[in-house]
């Protein structure tokens, strides 16, 4: 009877050792996986323009997935600012957890990087680029009654009528994209500065701005509708709404190639395994069937590219636009 006891008490000890161990081990294994519990509240999604845009579009499409995927609420938060600068300057500066995210865009990653010698982060430095939501074409228009119908045409024209030629910009986007058609052409034109690039197609409507590039929302319902006319598309490949409009590549102009994108990105010092997770579960997100098409809808290309990738594009985008902006001499306000 002794024996049994004796047996008994050294099997409960045993389990108790054992469920010390478990229990010892579990911290051990968060420490050297931390993605293993992660994520256990909800995420921030920060976004540097205001609700209704473009980028809180993609950010609250993504953002309703990503939060099903992980099985946390995702939630977006608008503050707009010096075009997204201060929102990124936020993140780039917070808690490197994985629990602040950032929806960055060209103007205020790669563009703002060219163009502001004293930017308090870098678009590849400080952020992991996550993975890209969309990339998107710009369309350059003229006014629908011009004599110009074409690039050429227009280009010939402006050479001809130097003191007339100018062009619309709301942003350095449009502006460094329209100055690398001058450089590319060696067309004249002076900038016509506007606050949205609605105001810039209806400057060129009202045939006071002889051309504008810039995205597609304020564009195509205007060149639908008759009040101007567009002239190519930016890259080598036509937009799926006007399939009509030859790309700049066709035109023979084909480093006339700016595209916009948006992507998710979280702080540089985000433990590894905790930034994989979250580009492998964007990734998902992103490319999800009913995610892509509703991206498609908005006249975009949707992304879903690996990390690497990413960084890749924004690198060689800030090399392009350096050079474009020392070329022309250009210099922008912060």
């Amino acid at each position: 009877m002794r024996t049994i006891g004796v047996s008994r008490t050294l099997a409960g000890v045993a389990l108790t050792l054992a469920a010390l161990f478990a229990t010892a081990a579990q911290p051990l294994q968060a420490q050297i996986d931390p993605a293993a519990s992660y994520p256990n509240k909800p995420i921030r999604v920060i976004v540097g323009f205001a609700a209704g845009g473009g980028n809180d579009i993609f950010a609250r499409l993504v953002g309703a997935r990503l939060s099903e995927l992980l099985g946390q609420p995702v939630v977006i938060e608008n503050r707009p600012a010096a075009g997204g600068r201060i929102a990124a300057d936020f993140v780039a500066h917070g808690p490197a957890d994985g629990y602040t995210l950032l929806v960055g865009a060209t103007g205020m990653m790669s563009i703002a990087s060219a163009i502001f010698p004293n930017l308090k982060y870098h678009p590849s430095k400080s952020f992991v680029p996550l993975s890209m939501i969309a990339d998107f074409p710009l369309i350059m228009a003229g006014p629908a009654k011009h004599p110009a119908k074409t690039v050429r045409e227009m280009v010939a024209w402006a050479k001809a009528n130097p003191d007339k030629a100018n062009y619309a910009s709301s942003s350095p986007a449009f502006t460094i994209a329209t100055e690398l058609l001058k450089l590319k052409t060696g067309m004249p034109g002076v900038m016509i500065p506007w606050k949205s690039s609605n105001e810039m197609m209806l400057c060129v409507a009202s045939e006071h701005c002889l051309i504008a590039i810039a995205d597609g929302p304020p564009t195509v319902p205007l060149v639908k509708g008759g009040q101007i006319r567009a002239l190519a598309v930016t890259g080598s490949e036509r937009s799926a709404e006007l399939p009509d409009v030859p790309s700049m590549g066709e035109m023979g102009y084909p480093e006339v190639n700016t595209k916009l994108w948006s992507g998710f990105f979280s702080p540089a010092a985000t433990p590894p395994a905790i930034a994989k997770k979250l580009e492998r579960t964007l990734r998902m997100a992103i490319t999800a069937p009913d995610v892509a098409d509703k991206l498609k809808a908005m006249a975009v290309h949707p992304g879903g590219i690996s990390s690497d990738e990413f960084r890749t594009i924004i690198d060689k985008d800030i090399t392009a636009y350096v050079e474009v902006v020392k070329a022309a001499n250009l210099h922008f306000e912060e």
